[in-house]
């Protein structure tokens, strides 16, 4: 049997240089569009958020968090 669970919480843990560097990333237009989702992404977790409320932050569904 498979029991399959979806996290409810992300939580990337970022020092203070990288977080200025991905806020960069996210609103750099000339950045690949992959790049600047992820930033947009990873920079909601690193507030220790719920799932639920990061992914309108980054402007995606909550699976892709």
């Amino acid at each position: 049997m498979r029991l399959w669970v979806i996290a409810q919480t992300a939580c990337a843990l970022l020092d203070n240089a990288t977080q200025p560097r991905l806020a960069g990333f996210a609103g750099d237009c000339s950045r690949p569009p992959k790049h600047i989702l992820r930033a947009r992404i990873v920079l909601p977790s690193a507030q220790r958020l719920g799932v639920q409320d990061e992914a309108p932050q980054a402007g995606v569904s909550r699976p892709a968090v």
